[in-house]
Formats: structure tokens, sequence, C-alpha cells
């Protein structure tokens, strides 16, 4: 789901828009080819599959021997000199961890800066021709606008691998093509070669290769066909073959790279006594046909008990994190290959994985990191049936947290038309009521009111909207310090004249006897931290902030916590909100600087990567308990609780603990995620223990 920004649905209800990109502008140097004469004596071209005749693994000619690019501090600005090398105008993108495949022979270039305005890629820093530590796992690739430079000379420069490949692959109904209900499940193999589609023979086809097939049209398994039927209707129809002799072992992420072979131009018999391979691939839950409570209950990832992706802005893409011991952690991207990653997604109901990444591109995690160097065959039904190492705490940072990118079956949402405009002009409304949980695929299969329309009022005032995000933040409390910081406060009423006006005590406070007496209040530290990958910045501009003169500081939204006492059957008996008074980073991880600090009016927010700390010694930090009756409780905080901002993940926005109180002392245990319960946890959440925690007076 992509995160949405939202000023009147709540952003559950808001699921899909176009995505408006915004293009990264390339440095442009002189493109005279008589200016290059930097690269003189080396050659460039572009290896790999799969791939297009644009992108790939970027191999140099030096001294005669053909050699890669390590990914070590690869940026892109070095794709754009090394595309301008290759004879197109830019670069779009580039990958690491030999996407393409790894290379053979030298690592001609490690640590690779460049500035993006180099006439050649030997103007780039670099450790030296040849001065590398890296392996070919690590190859570097790029990604190449579909643009050649006017006046460039192929034959001096470039040497670009021209061969038959398999670029993408689709299944065709054998009958009622275009009217078969997206995704399509069953039907013919077709192979997108430079003449067009063609079928693969399906002799010697096997159950590996429809793995394959199925797992990179975003199908986690496959099933068997009626061959009987196939081969009957084969008899009646024309066909164009244009593969054969395809062998997989069923691991490949993509079927070029499985042993095949391309018939030639002048091959007249194609496919003698034999027909089109055909496969039948199996959903997961998120796109199985259904319906109604079936469907709410079958929308979870198959894998999710013990496998779950966090941080990505679309369905099948994310940060790998396991559950060990009742405790959500990452994986270290040690080893981390496509292999590893297409269990993960598979595991979760998608397809083989379409990139596995490393480095925390899907953002950094927080707490314990289970496990290391996963080397899985692809052939394991669970990440944890994959051999692995068992993390220590000087092995590995969450720097190096691994995530996926998996492929998903094509739904034809991709191409749903979403627009944005002034509704100044709007005649018409024909929608109202919608409430999505966050795992639809389209606005469609939200709930709404249907033909009843309860919003007959048309204008900007009654109109949702919605800013689409590519990247968004993502808040999660730190459960841990919540339960270390807990303690109870008899607090005089003298001293707490600012919090009532801020509205931080119970409803009973206004008919207490000012300034005498007191109210019990929970106290405790809440750190927040930001593992998204976008700021967390305030909804509305400082322009709109409110000042406080009892505490002297801006509020930037009305408000960011609930802090609630429920009863074990969920019935709230305290209450407190916290407005964000002071949204700054208080600490950040070790490479990451401050950006936000409220001194001086200055900006809020909090930075990826960073934490803000709200002791358990200020004002509104805490619950007013003192209409409270002694009994066993719930303490629940809940982060961003209006859906003001957008973020990647709203499951983990909540943290319970289980407290018990006995009318002077209070024990608060077990705080946990709100998601984060496994079922052994959640029987342990209904029974107190006994006072084994943390005592507080």
């Amino acid at each position: 789901m992509r995160p949405v920004s939202v000023w009147q649905w709540s952003p559950r209800g808001l699921l899909l828009c176009l995505l408006c990109s915004l293009c990264l502008g390339s440095p442009s140097p002189s493109t005279d080819p008589e200016k290059r004469a930097g690269s003189q004596g080396l050659r460039f071209r572009l290896a790999g599959f799969p791939r297009k005749p644009y992108e790939g693994r970027v191999e140099i000619q030096r001294a005669g021997e053909w050699g890669t690019i390590c990914d070590d501090d690869f940026t892109l600005q070095a794709a754009h000199v090394l595309c301008r090398e290759l004879g197109f105008t830019e670069a779009t993108g580039w990958t690491h961890s030999a996407k393409y495949g790894p290379g053979t022979g030298r690592i001609w270039l490690d640590n690779l800066s460049c500035r993006g305005t180099e006439q050649s890629v030997t103007e780039c820093a670099s450790r030296g021709w040849g001065n590398s530590d890296c392996t070919h796992d690590e190859d570097a690739g790029v990604i190449c606008k579909d643009q050649r430079l006017p006046g460039f000379s192929d034959s001096n420069v470039i040497e670009v691998e021209h061969h038959l490949q398999v670029e993408e692959v689709r299944i065709r109904p054998a009958v009622g093509w275009g009217r078969r209900p997206l995704p399509v499940t069953e039907g013919l193999v077709e192979v997108r070669l430079p003449d067009g589609w063609s079928q693969v023979c399906d002799k010697g086809w096997s159950a590996h290769n429809s793995h394959v097939v199925c797992g990179m049209l975003g199908f986690p398994s496959e099933k068997r066909v009626n061959a009987a039927f196939y081969r009957l209707l084969a008899q009646r129809q024309q066909h164009s073959f244009g593969l054969h002799g395809v062998t997989c072992v069923g691991t490949e992420a993509h079927l070029s790279l499985c042993s095949l072979e391309f018939y030639r131009a002048n091959d007249t018999t194609r496919c003698p006594g034999g027909a089109p391979a055909v496969v039948s691939c199996v959903p997961g839950p998120l796109y199985a046909p259904s319906s109604g409570q079936k469907k709410q209950q079958q929308s979870k990832p198959q894998g999710e008990g013990r496998v779950r992706l966090k941080g990505g802005a679309h369905p099948g893409e994310g940060r790998v994190e396991v559950l060990k011991a009742s405790t959500w952690g990452t994986v270290c991207d040690r080893k981390w290959d496509l292999h590893a990653a297409s269990v993960v997604c598979r595991e979760l109901g998608f397809g083989s994985a379409r990139e596995a990444l490393s480095g925390a591109r899907m953002g950094q995690g927080m707490g314990a990191i289970h496990l290391s160097e996963v080397r899985c065959s692809g052939q394991e039904l669970s990440l944890w049936k994959c051999p692995h190492k068992n993390i220590t705490a000087e092995d590995c940072s969450h720097s190096q947290d691994a995530g996926v990118r998996c492929n998903l079956p094509y739904t034809g949402v991709e191409t749903r038309e979403t627009w944005y405009w002034d509704s100044g002009n709007i005649t018409e409304v024909v929608m109202s009521g919608v409430h999505c949980t966050g795992t639809e695929l389209s606005l469609d299969q939200c709930t709404h009111h249907g033909t009843h329309l309860t919003c007959k009022r048309t204008g900007t005032r009654f109109t949702a909207g919605v800013i689409c995000s590519e990247t968004a933040s993502d808040l999660l409390l730190h459960s841990a310090l919540v339960q270390e910081t807990a303690y109870i406060e008899d607090r005089p009423l003298h001293m707490l004249y600012c919090a009532a006006e801020e509205n931080c005590l119970a409803s009973s406070a206004r008919s207490a006897n000012w300034p005498y007496g007191h109210r019990r209040l929970l106290r405790f530290s809440s750190q927040i931290h930001n593992l998204g990958r976008a700021d967390f910045r305030p909804k509305a501009g400082r322009h709109s902030w409110v000042w406080h003169e009892c505490h002297g500081h801006y509020h930037s939204m009305d408000i960011f916590t609930h802090y609630d006492i429920l009863t074990p059957n969920g019935t709230k008996v305290a209450e407190g909100h916290k407005a964000s008074f002071c949204l700054e980073d208080t600490e950040c991880q070790e490479d990451v600087s401050k950006r936000y600090e409220c001194a001086n009016f200055g900006e809020q927010g909090i930075t990826v990567g960073c934490w803000d700390l709200y002791r358990h010694d200020i004002d509104c930090q805490w619950i007013d308990i003192t209409d409270v009756k002694p009994g066993n409780y719930i303490l629940q905080v809940v982060i961003n609780p209006n859906f003001e901002v957008a973020e990647s993940d709203f499951t983990n926005n909540a943290m319970k603990c289980n407290c018990k109180y006995d009318g002077h002392r209070i024990w608060v245990h077990n705080c946990h995620i709100g998601d984060a319960f496994s079922e052994e946890a959640n029987r342990r959440f209904e029974r107190y223990p006994g006072q084994t925690s943390n005592q507080i007076i």
C-alpha cells in the first residue's frame, strides 16, 4: 500500500493513487565524442541477464582483460558517468549485489566515487585499478535511460552483448482471452522475443519449470493442469514456438536463468509432436478469489506468523523481520541473496524475489537482530529452515538490515486511473463511508455505503483528497523503556494548573478543591523512534501552530499520543492525551545528524534514524488514575492515533502492557508493541504471572 497523507478520510480508507515521480535530473557534461579521450584504451559493455538492452552488469575491458565494478560506495552519480561511457544520455538507477548475475575475472574498480559531471570514469576517485576486497557477488549494474547520445560512436567505446534473451513472461488463457478475471493463473506460457510473443515447447517441461514461471508472475506455487484438455485444444490452434529445451532446477528467480534453447530463424519444424507449455499457478491469500468475511480472513499473508515485511510502500516489499521467542527482530544482510529473498516472498504468499535488498534499503529496524549469514537453496518452505548463524551483539548492526522486493501478480490495478484536482467544480459524489483495512488492492475492495450515499453535498468541504508518496515515516515506541520507568506520583493540585489548562487530567479534576489535595498519576517515559524512510513532520504548517503560554511552547499537532488504562475486556477506565508540543530529534543513530529542535520556534519533526524522548518528569507525560479502583488492567499507548500524518505502517503504533494496581502500588510488565504478540504471548498477556517484573511504589 502506498502511504498517503489525508485531510478528510482515514489513511486506511485511501489506498491507491497514481504516483507523481519527480524526475531526477542528471548532470549534463559535454557529449562531444572528440572530448572523450579520457576513456581511450578502455571498452565498456553491459552484461548479465535477465535484462533489457539499456541495463545490466557494467564490465570494463582494460589491458585486454574484462572485469567488473564493486558496488561499495556506488551511487547514481557514478551510474550517470558509466551510462554516458556506454553511449546513453543518463542513468535512471543502479543495482547492487550482482542483480544481473556475478561476473568473472578481475574486479577493476572498488569504492568508485563520482560527482556525476566527469567526462570519463577515469576521472572518478577509487581505490585504484584492480585494487579491491570485493567478490563478484557485489558486482554493480546500471539502468540507463533508453536514449542514445547524439554523434556517439558505438564501435569505439561500447561493446554491448547482443543475443536472444527472455525479457518477459506471461500466461495467456487458452480460452476466453480478455474475459478472464485478473490475475490470470492458468494458461499457455508465452515469452517476449524481439519479433513478438512466442510459445514454449512442452517437451521436457517439468513442475520445476512451472514453479519458476509462477514465481516470476507473483504466485508462490503451482499445481497440475489438465494436460489432456490442453493437448486436444492445441490440435485446433495455430502456434508460434520460440523456445524449447527449458530445464529449471526450480530455485531460479527468472526463466532466463534456466537452461534453454531458442529456435533459429530457419527452423522449419518446431516442437514436433509437442504442444505449448501450460502452467497453473496458485495465488497467495492476498490475491485469492474470495469475498466477504472469507476475504478478510485470508487477507493476511500466509507466512506472517513468523516472518513479516515492514517499511515498504507497496505490497510484497519491505524490511524482513522474523519472530523468535515472542520477539520480532531483523535479518543481517551478510550473504543475503535472491534465493533467501525468494523463500521469504513465497512464504508470505507472493512470487519469487525481484530484488534482495541490503544496507537497510527499507529502513533500519530496532531491537534484536535474530539471523545472519542466511544461506537458502531456494527450496525451503520457510526462512527458518535455511542454514543461518545466530547473531551476536558485535556481528551486525541495523544499518545492515536485509529487505526484499517480491514479484506480484498483475491485477490491472496498476493502470487504474485516480485523479487529483480542485473539487470546486464537482457535481456528483460517488462514494461515501469508505473504510479500508489497508490490505486492499483497490478502493473498490473497501467497504462503503454503496448506492446509499450519506454525503450528497458536493464542494471542496465535502470531498476527500490525498497526497501520494513513495516513502513515509514509521513511528515505533520503545516498549521496554515504558516498563522500566513507570511509577506512581501523588502530585499536589497547586502544581497542576498548566496541566489542567491543557486537559491532561481526568474530568473529575474539575470538581476538585483547588489548590488543595492531589491527583494520582501513573508516569513513564516515552521514546519514539522513526524507523521509516521519510521524516515524520507535523501535518500543519508553522503558521497554524498554537502557542501555549503556560508551558511556553508551540503545539504542532492537536493530538500526538493517547494514553489509556483498559480493563481486560477493553473498557476504558482512565485516559490521557499528549499534544505534540515538541517534536524534535533527542538522539540519533551514529551515522545520522539531528535536523529538528523546538528551541527558537525551530522546525519540528523526527528524522529517519532518530528518536524523540518524552521524559517521565515532564508535564502531561502521565495518566491520571485518581479514580481507578484496584485490579488488573492493560496500559495502552497509541502514537499518531488520529492518523494525521502518513506512515508506511500503522499496525505498530500501539503498545500494550499488563499492569496490576492494588490501590497503593502498580506493577507494569509484559510490554509489547500491539502487533508483536504471538499466540503464546497473548495467552500470557491474559494471565497475571505475579509481581515479578517491575514493582513500583
